[in-house]
């Protein structure tokens, strides 16, 4: 698949446009996953303690794993969760959380180290880090709910990996992946646009405003509320830009621009460590440096201040 899956549309953001085929249907039938975990097409996606395999020689590069490289490498069947399919070949993440020393275990040894996915991101191909951002992100959910958030009895997993169903026969209650919704957006007014920086970034970093969605509130309210809340300015013309998977650990990030008027803003110090109105041509002249760096190449702040500048 190429970045842009649809010709004549904008290519996808980051760690989105994973390209397989997620085959809900066959989630569902317990011989077809037991027979494709021992297939020989099979094809595993490693993820260790929220850090994913790249290729030893080649770190712009994911390293994923055949059966036979998983050989005595220990794992339950309920740690590998199907993802989809490319073409014939079932893919898996594979959680070797449980395991201290992954990188020296048979199969893995000398072929590939562990990394923050957000170190690597922007090297990678676009679909590769799509499906490494996959499998982290449901790796991270089972992680956090072995137990049932209604009644505290353990959870299973069903479905491939798409489920944990509570083993309590008098709850029984089903627990689905979540993604938790945020908005993020560019606040601009002519040739000006709103920047603000969280106190533990690194000196120089500023990034449009986010926040995240609140019950009872619709994506526009929650771009009106998260500025007038971090910045004290209103807004209008609230439009949608794009979306961005953000599995670090469970978002969503929806991207707008909105228009408001130039002026002095009144900061929560609560939310921010500082925010100011910068003009097209000091963010087009960033030293990338202490003074003035823009967001990450990975996210989609950086993608609405790009199409912005280009306007």
């Amino acid at each position: 698949m190429t970045e842009d899956a649809h010709p004549g549309t904008r290519p996808n953001n980051f760690y989105s446009g994973v390209g397989l085929d997620r085959a809900d249907y066959l989630r569902r039938d317990a011989d077809w996953l037991a027979g494709a975990l021992s297939s020989d097409k099979a094809r595993f996606v490693p993820v260790w303690r929220d850090q994913n395999l790249l290729d030893a020689g080649h770190a712009a590069r994911a390293l994923w794993l055949s059966v036979a490289d998983l050989g005595d490498l220990p794992h339950k069947p309920d740690d590998a969760v199907f993802l989809g399919l490319e073409g014939e070949a079932p893919v898996f993440a594979l959680d070797l959380s449980a395991l201290e020393a992954p990188e020296d275990a048979a199969g893995i040894a000398g072929r590939g180290t562990f990394l923050d996915l957000r170190a690597i991101g922007p090297l990678l191909g676009r679909q590769e880090g799509a499906v490494l951002a996959y499998a982290r992100g449901l790796l991270h959910w089972h992680k956090r709910h072995h137990f049932c958030g209604l009644c505290g009895s353990a959870t299973q997993v069903r479905q491939g990996g798409h489920v944990r169903a509570c083993t309590n026969q008098a709850c029984g209650v089903d627990h689905f992946p979540r993604t938790d919704p945020a908005v993020i957006m560019l606040i601009h007014d002519g040739d000006a646009c709103v920047l603000g920086r969280q106190k533990n970034w690194p000196p120089g970093m500023h990034s449009t405003l986010a926040g995240f969605v609140e019950p009872g509130e619709s994506l526009e309210e929650a771009v009106a509320r998260e500025v007038q809340e971090e910045v004290g300015i209103a807004v209008t013309g609230v439009t949608y830009h794009s979306s961005q998977p953000w599995p670090f650990p469970s978002s969503i990030m929806l991207g707008f621009h909105a228009e408001s008027r130039q002026g002095p803003l009144k900061i929560d110090t609560n939310e921010l460590g500082g925010a100011r109105w910068f003009s097209r041509q000091e963010l087009r002249d960033s030293p990338e440096d202490e003074t003035l760096r823009l967001p990450r190449r990975d996210s989609i702040a950086r993608r609405l201040i790009e199409d912005w500048l280009a306007e």
